[in-house]
């Protein structure tokens, strides 16, 4: 078993995915759902947040271009962005959604110089817009996002379009397709089930 069919059912065991086809969850934008997803619970896991963190190394080593930075985003981004950035030696920063009210304003913390390639590291992925703009925000500064990775995502079809209009590429360890087949294959879920959670998340 790979790292990243491991993830899926990591995460479902300690309950950092939870999926509920009989009463849906809300999500803070109100959109009612059968899945949530809460990645920050991996903090309390180090197994986990090592596999994490080698998942992205290996997703890493499959970029065109490396990273000389690696990027949070604030706030469940900056704890993997961390361990990252220690597990390859590199430099890191983190971006806040909106600039500080005080002090010299930044909106991203640390040293990012004018050219450097830097890596976005995100919790989840559900429609982009969090690690759309840390990235827009550390473009603006001058450096250049080669991807951004994040451990899960929807696969919601609003994300995929927000991504692309933006030309950012991203990647992600798992998705809501892989958890339906870990969960067909260990028989905590039936053919029709899958067949309604999908047909819920076509209509996002």
């Amino acid at each position: 078993m790979t790292i990243k069919s491991e993830l899926v059912r990591d995460l479902l065991a300690i309950k950092a995915v939870q999926i509920n086809p009989e009463a849906y969850f809300t999500w803070t934008s109100g959109i009612k759902s059968p899945i949530y997803c809460d990645n920050r619970l991996t903090m309390s896991y180090p197994k986990v947040r090592v596999k994490i963190v080698e998942a992205f190394v290996e997703m890493m080593e499959e970029l065109n271009v490396k990273p000389d930075v690696i990027a949070g985003c604030a706030t469940a981004g900056i704890p993997h962005a961390a361990w990252l950035s220690a597990r390859l030696g590199l430099p890191m920063v983190y971006v806040r959604s909106k600039p500080k009210g005080h002090g010299k304003g930044n909106q991203i913390e640390g040293e990012l110089h004018d050219g450097q390639n830097v890596l976005v590291i995100e919790d989840l992925i559900s429609t982009g817009g969090s690690s759309i703009e840390s990235a827009k925000a550390i473009r603006a500064a001058g450096a250049n996002v080669i991807s951004v990775f994040a451990i899960f995502t929807y696969g919601l079809k609003k994300s995929v379009m927000n991504f692309e209009n933006t030309d950012i590429p991203f990647r992600t360890i798992t998705n809501f397709d892989a958890l339906l087949e870990a969960l067909i294959e260990d028989g905590k879920l039936d053919s029709s089930k899958k067949a309604e959670l999908l047909e819920w998340r076509e209509r996002l």
